[in-house]
C-alpha cells in the first residue's frame, strides 16, 4: 500500500481492485487510481464489494463513486448513485453531479435544470461549475439563466474571479447584448487574451465589426495581450462583415509574424474574407498557403468564385477538390447548384442532385430549396415541383421559391394554386411570399384575387412593410386599379425613393401624365431625391401621353439637378418620345449626338423605323433598318416594319423583299395573343391555334358572335 500513489496500469488497477482489502478510506483513493487509468471494470469491482461491504450509504463513497463514473463518462450511471444519496447529498455530490452534466455538452439543458435544483437545496456551487454553467447558457441562448447566474456570482463575493469574468462577457456577447458585455469588459482590471477575444468577436457577429476593428488595434497598442488564432478569426470575420480586404492582409501579414500561416483554421478564415471582399488573387494565395486542406478549405475558395461570378473556374476547382479525394458536402453542393443557376446548367442539376440524394442530404433544407431554386431557374419547373410535392418538411422558403418559379415560367395560376395549399396547411406567410404571389396576380390581372391577397397582407400585419405596399401598388396598377394604388401609396407609413417611383410609373402606365409629373414635384418638396429609375418612369410618362416639352425639359432639368448619369435606356425613351410626335428629325439628331460610348437599343432604332413609316421618311427609314437589322438579327419584327414601311411609299418589291428576307433566314414572326383569367386560369388565345382544350366551343361562339354582329349591321343598314 505505500507505493500505491505511483502510476497504475489499468490491468494492474484491476488486479488489485479484486485483490486487496477495502474500507470507507481506502474506497476514494483507489477509485480516483482507477479513474485516472480509466479502468471502468475496476472501478465496478470495487462498487460491487462497497454494497457487498455495506458501506456504499457512505456520502463520501456515494461522492467517490458519483466523481469516478463522471470522469469515465458514464453519466447513466454517476446519476443513479447520485438519486440513490436521497437526503444525504452534500455539496460535493451536487458539484461532481453537475460537472458531469455541464462538461460533456450533450445534457447542457439537464444539467441547468440541475443546477437550478442545487440552489434550491442550498447547495455551495464551486467557481468551475459557476463557469460551465455560464457556458451552458451561452451555448444554449438561455438568456435569463445566465441573468440570474449572474446576480447569483455577485451575491456570492466570486465576481472578481476573470474565468467567472470573461464567461460572463462571452454568455452577454453571444446572446448578442453587445451593451452589458461592454459593461462587462470595462469592469474586468486584468483582462487576458480570452476577454479581448470575446469582445472582438462579439461585435463581429452582432453586424458591428467597425467597433471590433477598433478594440482589436487597442489591444495591439496597449500590448495587454499577444493576439492568438481565436483572436485573429474574430478580426477577419469583421473584416469579412465590412467586405474590406484591407485591414485583412494587416491581419494576414501578423498571422506570418506570430507563424500562425500554418494553423488550419486561421488560413480558411483568411480564404473565407478574401473571398467575402472579392479579392478573388488574395483568396487562391491564402489556398494555396494551407498545408493541410479539408472540406472547409476548398469551400471557402469554391464559394468565393461562385460569389464572384467565376463559375467555369468554380466548376474546375471543384473538379480538383475530388481528385485531391475530398467528398463534397452539403456546402459543396450549395456553391455548385448557383452556378448550375447561373449557367441554366439543367444536366448537371440533375447530377448534383442524385449526389444529394445518394449522400442522405435531402433532409438539409438549405440544400433541398437551393434545388428547388436551381431547377426553376434552369426552366425545370416540373422537376421542381415533383421534388416540392416529395417533401416532407417544407418552409417559408420552399414555399416561396415554388411561388416565384410558377410566376416567372409563366404559370401564374398555379402560382396561386399552390398559395391556396399554404395557407390550407395554416403556415402563415412572410414579406417574401406575398412578393411573389404579388408578382403572378400581376400577370393573371385578376383584381378579385388581388384584393384577396390583400386581405392576407393585411390581416398578417404586412401591408405596413415598404416592399409589400410597394408590390401591392405596382399590381393594382397592373390590374387598371389606379385608386387602389394611390390609396395603397398613400397609407405607407414610411416611402422611399421605391415606393415614389412606382407610384409615378402607375401613373404613367394609367394614362395620366400630368398627374405623373404633379407626383413628381411633390416627391421633390418632400425632400426624396430622385434615381435613374424615376427619372425613367417620367419620361415614359410623357411619351405615352405625348407631353413632348414636358419630357424634354425633365430630361434637361432633372439630371443637373441631382447630378444622374443618363443611361441608354434614358436616350431610348427620349428617342421613343420624339418619334412618337412625329418629329423624326429631332429623334435622330438625339441618336447622333449620343455622348462618346453610348449607344442605344434596338428598341429605340425600331420606334424611329416605325415613325419613319408613319410619316413617310423612306430614307431615314432604311438607316434605321440596318441598325435594327444589325442588332436584331434573329428577330422579324424589324423586317416587318420595314415591309409595311416600303409598302405605304408604293415600292411593292422592296416590300415583299423584305418578307422574303424573312422567309430564307428562318426568322419566326411572334404572333400576338389575347389572354383571358378565368376561374384563377389563365387562357391565352393565339390566332390559327387549336391547342386549347375547349377550343371547338370557342370557334362556334366566336362564329354566333359574328353572325350577330352581321345581323346588327345589317339591321342598320335597313334603318
Amino acid at each position: 500500500m505505500a507505493r500505491l500513489h505511483q502510476p497504475l496500469t489499468a490491468p494492474l488497477s484491476l488486479t488489485l481492485a479484486a485483490a486487496m482489502a477495502i474500507d470507507s478510506d481506502s474506497l476514494p483513493r483507489m477509485l480516483k487510481w482507477c479513474a485516472g487509468v480509466a479502468c471502468l471494470r475496476g472501478g465496478a469491482s470495487l462498487h460491487a464489494r462497497a454494497v457487498k461491504g455495506g458501506f456504499e450509504a457512505s456520502t463520501s463513497t456515494a461522492n467517490s463513486l458519483v466523481s469516478f463514473y463522471v470522469r469515465c463518462g458514464m453519466i447513466d450511471s454517476a446519476w443513479r448513485v447520485f438519486q440513490s444519496m436521497g437526503t444525504t447529498k452534500d455539496s460535493v455530490s451536487w458539484n461532481a453531479m453537475l460537472h458531469g452534466f455541464l462538461s460533456g455538452g450533450a445534457a447542457r439543458e439537464e444539467g441547468l435544470a440541475l443546477f437550478t435544483a442545487a440552489r434550491a437545496a442550498g447547495s455551495e456551487l464551486n467557481l468551475s461549475n459557476l463557469v460551465l454553467a455560464l457556458q451552458a447558457c451561452w451555448k444554449l441562448g438561455a438568456t435569463l439563466e445566465a441573468l440570474v447566474i449572474h446576480g447569483l456570482v455577485v451575491r456570492n463575493g466570486a465576481s472578481s474571479h476573470l474565468p467567472i469574468q470573461n464567461s460572463l462577457l462571452c454568455s452577454y456577447a453571444k446572446s448578442r447584448d453587445m451593451g452589458s458585455a461592454q459593461q462587462m469588459f470595462d469592469e474586468i482590471p486584468h483582462r487576458d487574451m480570452i476577454s479581448w477575444s470575446a469582445l472582438i468577436g462579439g461585435y463581429a457577429q452582432c453586424g458591428e465589426p467597425e467597433a471590433g476593428l477598433r478594440w482589436f488595434q487597442e489591444m495591439v497598442s496597449s500590448r495587454s495581450a499577444e493576439p492568438d488564432g481565436v483572436t485573429l478569426v474574430n478580426v477577419l470575420q469583421a473584416c469579412s462583415c465590412l467586405e474590406d480586404a484591407e485591414p485583412g492582409e494587416m491581419i494576414h501579414a501578423h498571422a506570418i509574424r506570430r507563424g500562425f500561416q500554418h494553423d488550419v483554421f486561421l488560413g480558411n478564415s483568411l480564404i473565407s474574407m478574401y473571398s467575402k471582399c472579392l479579392a478573388l488573387g488574395s483568396a487562391r494565395r491564402a489556398f494555396a498557403e494551407v498545408h493541410r486542406k479539408n472540406v472547409v478549405s476548398w469551400n471557402s475558395l469554391l464559394s468565393g468564385l461562385v460569389h464572384g461570378e467565376l463559375h467555369s473556374e468554380a466548376l474546375s476547382l471543384f473538379d480538383s477538390m475530388r481528385r485531391a479525394g475530398f467528398a463534397e458536402d452539403e456546402v459543396t453542393l450549395v456553391s455548385l447548384l448557383h452556378t448550375c443557376r447561373s449557367h441554366q446548367h439543367g444536366v448537371r442539376c440533375r447530377s448534383i442532385h442524385s449526389v444529394a440524394t445518394r449522400r442522405g442530404f435531402e433532409s438539409n433544407m438549405v440544400v433541398v430549396n437551393t434545388i428547388l431554386d436551381a431547377y426553376c431557374k434552369c426552366g425545370l419547373v416540373g422537376l421542381a415541383s415533383r421534388l416540392f410535392g416529395a417533401m416532407n418538411d417544407r418552409n417559408l422558403i420552399s414555399w416561396s421559391t415554388m411561388m416565384m418559379g410558377f410566376s416567372d415560367s409563366g404559370q401564374p395560376d398555379e402560382a396561386v394554386s399552390l398559395f391556396g395549399d399554404m395557407m390550407l396547411a395554416d403556415v402563415r406567410p412572410n414579406s417574401v411570399i406575398l412578393l411573389s404571389i404579388l408578382q403572378a396576380c400581376s400577370a393573371l390581372v385578376e383584381i378579385k384575387l388581388l384584393r384577396s391577397i390583400h386581405g392576407v397582407a393585411f390581416r398578417n400585419g404586412l401591408t405596413g412593410e415598404l416592399a409589400v405596399g410597394t408590390a401591392l401598388l405596382d399590381a393594382y396598377a397592373k390590374c387598371g386599379e389606379i385608386e387602389s394604388s394611390s390609396k395603397v401609396f398613400s397609407g405607407l407609413p414610411e416611402k422611399n425613393v421605391v415606393s415614389w417611383s412606382a407610384m409615378i410609373a402607375a401613373l404613367g402606365v394609367n394614362g395620366r401624365p400630368r398627374e405623373t409629373l404633379a407626383l413628381f414635384r411633390e416627391m421633390e418638396f418632400r425632400g426624396v431625391k430622385p434615381n435613374e429609375v424615376t427619372v425613367l418612369s417620367l419620361l415614359s410618362a410623357c411619351s405615352h401621353g405625348g407631353m413632348v416639352e414636358e419630357g424634354l425639359s425633365c430630361f434637361g432639368d432633372v439630371f443637373s439637378r441631382y447630378s444622374l448619369s443618363p443611361s441608354p435606356e434614358h436616350y431610348s425613351c427620349l428617342v421613343d418620345m420624339l418619334a412618337r410626335a412625329g418629329d423624326v428629325g429631332g429623334a435622330w439628331k438625339v441618336i447622333e449626338e449620343l455622348p462618346v460610348g453610348l449607344t442605344v437599343g434596338a428598341a429605340a432604332w425600331g420606334s424611329l423605323l416605325s415613325a419613319c413609316r408613319s410619316h413617310g421618311h423612306w430614307e431615314l427609314g432604311e438607316r434605321a433598318l440596318s441598325r435594327v437589322v444589325e442588332l436584331e438579327q434573329s428577330e422579324a419584327s424589324g423586317y416587318l416594319l420595314a415591309s409595311n414601311m416600303y409598302a405605304m411609299g408604293g415600292e411593292k418589291r422592296a416590300s415583299a423583299r423584305m418578307r422574303m428576307m424573312v422567309k430564307e433566314r428562318g426568322l419566326r414572326v411572334a404572333p400576338g395573343f389575347s389572354s383571358v383569367s378565368l376561374d384563377r386560369r389563365l387562357h391565352r388565345f393565339v390566332a390559327g391555334d387549336d391547342s386549347h382544350p375547349r377550343s371547338v366551343e370557342i370557334r362556334s361562339t366566336v362564329g354566333h358572335l359574328h353572325l350577330c354582329m352581321r345581323a346588327s349591321s345589317d339591321e342598320k343598314a335597313v334603318d
